[in-house]
């Protein structure tokens, strides 16, 4: 573990691995967050999408990890479309 700390330590100085991390903490838990309301409120991907006028694809697209081409408008619809709230923040 100490290894895996001292590591870090040596990326985090690198610009572009940080950028990538920072990333990567905003893109992944939207994702995931995003799937679990979904699941909660008993929706499949197609009654999302059909509630959001597209398809399923693109609601598999929103909670895929890796997806990174999140607009605010398309987050803004997807808040509604969950009956929940959209709050940015910068930090």
């Amino acid at each position: 573990m100490v290894r895996v700390r001292s590591r870090l330590k040596e990326d985090f100085k690198n610009p572009e691995f940080r950028k990538a991390f920072d990333e990567e903490e905003v893109f992944a838990p939207l994702a995931i967050q995003v799937a679990k309301i979904r699941q909660k409120k008993k929706l499949t991907q197609l009654e999302l999408a059909e509630r959001l006028h597209t398809t399923q694809q693109t609601i598999s697209r929103l909670e895929d990890i890796h997806n990174k081409s999140y607009s605010l408008q398309t987050l803004i619809k997807l808040a509604g479309a969950l009956d929940k709230k959209l709050k940015v923040e910068l930090v």
